[in-house]
């Protein structure tokens, strides 16, 4: 049986100045660099045969995933499955540690890094994003899926896929803005993981330029330092 090949693609750069822990908030679009990404990774993909292209329904999974689809004459597709997790910091602002700081409420929420206490359980995205590979792998036996997502839900996917613990603190999880983890089954089985960032240039040196038209286009002279990195 031919390969089937998943690709689990983060969402890019968000707008978002106030650094608000938007969470499942409505209303969070991509930024001029998160937009810039998006159309880096439809390039990356422009030589994949993709079956389809599945996002989560956020606004900011749904804009990177439209040039990925729009290059293959493909419609996106929405998935509630693959929806950011839940958590009690949602609309939180600033410092998220001075923020914890003064809401000492909130600090009973935190005694479990396993579960974790603040917010969803690891073993529910792992149940639900793994239902959506799976569905993928059966309806696109043979070909390649893209499913765009977001971080805590891919990351905890994939350290179920390769058998590790889902205990994690999410600074330590390898999935950048505009990432692609990509999974390569043989039937029922885990052949491979791989992981990219082929979308990493846009968050380097001046923000894009509009071009014409107005669509943003990367600066001739990107590339001294990346922005801190927008959840």
């Amino acid at each position: 049986m031919p390969e089937t090949v998943v690709h689990l693609v983060r969402h890019g750069q968000v707008e978002n100045p106030r650094r608000v822990l938007y969470g499942r908030l409505p209303g969070y679009h991509l930024s001029r660099r998160g937009r810039a990404q998006a159309d880096l990774l439809a390039g990356y993909f422009a030589g994949a045969r993709l079956a389809a292209v599945v996002a989560s329904p956020l606004e900011r999974a749904q804009q990177t995933a439209t040039p990925i689809a729009a290059a293959h004459g493909l419609e996106v597709r929405t998935d509630l499955r693959l929806i950011e997790t839940s958590n009690v910091f949602e609309g939180a602002a600033g410092n998220v540690v001075w923020y914890i700081l003064r809401h000492p409420k909130l600090w009973w929420q935190l005694r479990d890094l396993r579960t974790p206490s603040w917010g969803e359980r690891n073993v529910d995205m792992v149940e639900r994003v793994h239902a959506v590979v799976d569905a993928a792998r059966e309806e696109f036996a043979g070909g390649q899926v893209v499913l765009v997502s977001h971080q805590a839900p891919i990351w905890v996917a994939r350290l179920a896929f390769e058998h590790r613990r889902l205990s994690h603190w999410p600074g330590w999880r390898r999935c950048t803005l505009a990432s692609v983890t990509t999974l390569t089954f043989d039937g029922d089985r885990l052949t491979g993981v791989g992981y990219a960032e082929p979308a990493a240039a846009a968050l380097l040196g001046p923000a894009p330029t509009p071009g014409p038209g107005g669509d943003p286009r990367p600066g001739p002279d990107e590339g001294l330092r990346p922005e801190r990195e927008a959840r």
